[in-house]
This record gives C-alpha cells, structure tokens and sequence, in this order.
C-alpha cells in the first residue's frame, strides 16, 4: 500500500494580492501610456507647425553690417599717424561717446528719421511677408514700433577692438543696405554736432566774460578822465614828483644861503646889508618850501596828496581791468584752439555691406533647437504627470 502524502493549500488570500498589484500596475501603465500619446502628439503638432513655419512661410531677411570707430581731432598738424588711435585704443575715442552713439542710434528720435525718410512702417508692415515677421498694421503705436525697431536694428560694442558694430535687418537687401548707410551717417552728424555745440558753449561763456571785462576796463578809464577832468590834471603823480623837486630845489637854496650867511657873520655884524639880504632871501625861501609842502601836506580835502592817493586807485583799478581783459582774450583764443581740437569724427571702417543672400532667419538653427526643447519638455511633462498620478493611486 502506498503511502499518502498532504499536500498544503495556499490561503486564497495569498492569491488575491499579487493579482491586485498586477492589476493597479496595469492601469497605471495604461494611463502613463494614454498620457504619453496624448503628450507627444501635441509635441508632434508643435514640431510640424515649426517646421512648416522656418521652413515654408517664414520671410527672409537681410542683414547688413558696417564698423565704426570714433576718433577725436586732438593730435598736432606735425604729428605722425597714429594706428593705435585709429583703432580707438588712445584716448581719441573713449568708451562714453560710444555708448553716447549707440543710445541715439537706437533711440525714438532715430526711429522716426528713418522712418520719415525711408519710410520703415510702409516696408515693415507689408502683408507680402509673414504675420510673425512683419508689424501687423502700419497704424501701430510708437511704443510697439520702436519696440519692434530694436528688434531689427542692433548697434554692438566691441570691448576690445573699440569698434561700433551697427546691424540692420529689413525684408530687402536694399532697404537693410539704406538704414545701415543712413545710421552710419547721422551717427556721423550727430557726434560732429554734439562736439560743435559743446565747444561752441564754452567759447561763449569765454567771450561773455571777455565782453564784461571790456566794460569793466571802459569804465575804469572813463572814471579815470573824469577825475583828470575834474582837477584839472593831467597826472597828479607827476605834479607830486614835480612839486617835491621843486622842495628839494628849494631846500638846497636854503642851505647856500644859510651857508653863505653864516660865512658872512664870521667877519660883518647882522645888521650889515649883506646879512640883512641873506636874510631876507632866507625868509622868502622858507616861505616858499612851506607853501609848497602845504600842498602835499595840508588837511584840506583838495590837497595834492589826497588828489595824488585817490588817482592811483582808480589808476589801480583801471590797470587791473586791463590785465584781466588780456587774460581774457588769451583764454579766448586758446579755447578756440581747443574747440577746434576736440572736434569727434566717424571714421568707417567697414562700409554698410550690400547682401546677398538672407542670414534671417537661421531656420535650421531655429528648427532644431524649436523640436529638441519641445520634445524635453513634453517628456519632462509626461515624467511629472506620471508621478503625481502614481501616488495619487
């Protein structure tokens, strides 16, 4: 007889999980699946749209490109030429006017000469180009048209070189060539400008104070005639010299005369008639030198030496206003000179370029880097979706 042997049961139970965790796996699997197709087929219809986009619709543009550099007329006639300086490595050309040029080229009043001239919302709003290319209306505000003018025109600077980069973008490689020409030339126009009325400033304010000094000067001389006129002198400083010549003098004869007085006492009595006349010429001498000495010396208000103080101050005056005039027309010349020597010029150095052939847009370029982000970020998508539906389950 064989032996029997007991073969355990599972529990159902036991059974039953596993089927579940192959069941919620399924569903999830299912729904990350429907989500996916979902996902990439919006990705796929995005990178149709792009591709026929670039490829098909999207309108050429073309670039044209110019170089400038700005120089400063500060170097001597005799003065050999300077490479460095033509590149904008000395300081003919500094850094600031640089950026001065690019801020007016990129500016609204920029915009609207160019507009007024070559009429940019006429070429920018033609409905033969693209919707996402061209302005939608030609009536846009001016606050979307210089947006959209800094779009197309790009001015850059080269730190190294010192070079104005200045890039113009239009439907046409006629119209790109015109804007480059006419940026080029009113960026010209605009620095000589700037430089004429700077210097023209300074020279104004140096010739103002010149003509105020010229005044200044006339009025000291005039003040100096009328006091002339008024005392009825030529130079009271030469009458005080003269006057006091005329002491010295006086006053030499006054000693001969005590001199030979004092010899004849030696050997006359003083009332003989020679020492009686001595005297008497003596006397007459004193009186003289007092008199004359009271007019240089007097207290009286129209005394000479009052006369004399009064006329060298305005004399003073005059000869200071005089000098400060010649210091003011050498000032005056000199910054003349310098007007002329800071004057900024643009030279080019490459001329705006004609295109041939649309550098806009790079629809290769474009494309790939369109589809590469679409297809990440729907898988990025697809990645987060999944997870937030996994733990929801």
């Amino acid at each position: 007889m064989m032996p029997l042997y007991f073969i355990p049961q599972a529990p159902a139970s036991n059974e039953s999980a596993p089927l579940s965790k192959v069941r919620s796996s399924s569903r999830t699997i299912g729904k990350a699946l429907q989500l996916k197709s979902w996902v990439f087929w919006l990705a796929s219809l995005l990178c149709t749209a792009a591709v026929m986009y670039w490829g098909l619709i999207a309108s050429d543009r073309y670039v044209s490109e110019a170089h400038v550099i700005i120089q400063q007329i500060d170097s001597p006639a005799g003065k050999g030429l300077d490479i460095s300086s033509m590149i904008g490595m000395s300081g003919g050309s500094t850094r600031a006017d640089q950026m001065f040029l690019r801020d007016h080229l990129l500016s609204v009043d920029m915009l609207a000469k160019i507009d007024s001239q070559l009429g940019l919302r006429e070429h920018f709003s033609d409905r033969r180009y693209d919707m996402l290319s061209r302005l939608w209306s030609q009536d846009i505000s001016q606050e979307w048209f210089h947006s959209y003018y800094l779009r197309r025109i790009g001015v850059a600077l080269d730190e190294n070189a010192g070079v104005l980069i200045v890039r113009a973008e239009a439907f046409t490689p006629e119209k790109a060539h015109e804007i480059t020409s006419l940026l080029v030339e009113e960026g010209e126009r605009y620095m000589n400008q700037m430089a004429h009325r700077l210097a023209q400033e300074q020279v104004a304010f140096i010739e103002k104070q010149v003509e105020q000094t010229s005044e200044r000067v006339i009025k000291a001389r005039q003040a100096v005639l009328t006091f002339q006129n008024e005392r009825n002198l030529v130079s009271p400083q030469g009458t005080a010299e003269a006057l006091f010549a005329i002491i010295s003098q006086l006053e030499g004869q006054l000693i001969t005369l005590n001199t030979q007085r004092d010899a004849l006492l030696g050997y006359q009595q003083a009332q003989s008639p020679a020492v009686v006349d001595l005297d008497l010429q003596v006397a007459a001498v004193k009186k003289q030198i007092a008199r004359e000495q009271a007019r240089l010396t007097s207290s009286q208000r129209q005394t000479l030496n009052r006369i004399v103080e009064e006329y060298q101050r305005l004399e003073m005056n005059a000869e200071f206003a005089r000098e400060m005039y010649k210091a003011g027309l050498t000032a005056l010349e000199k910054q003349r000179v310098e007007a002329g020597r800071m004057l900024k010029m643009v030279s080019v150095l490459q001329h705006p370029t004609h295109p041939q052939y649309p550098l806009e847009p790079r629809r290769t370029y474009n494309t790939t880097v369109f589809i590469l982000s679409t297809l990440l970020l729907a898988g990025i998508l697809t990645l987060l979706k999944v997870i937030v539906r996994d733990h929801r389950d």
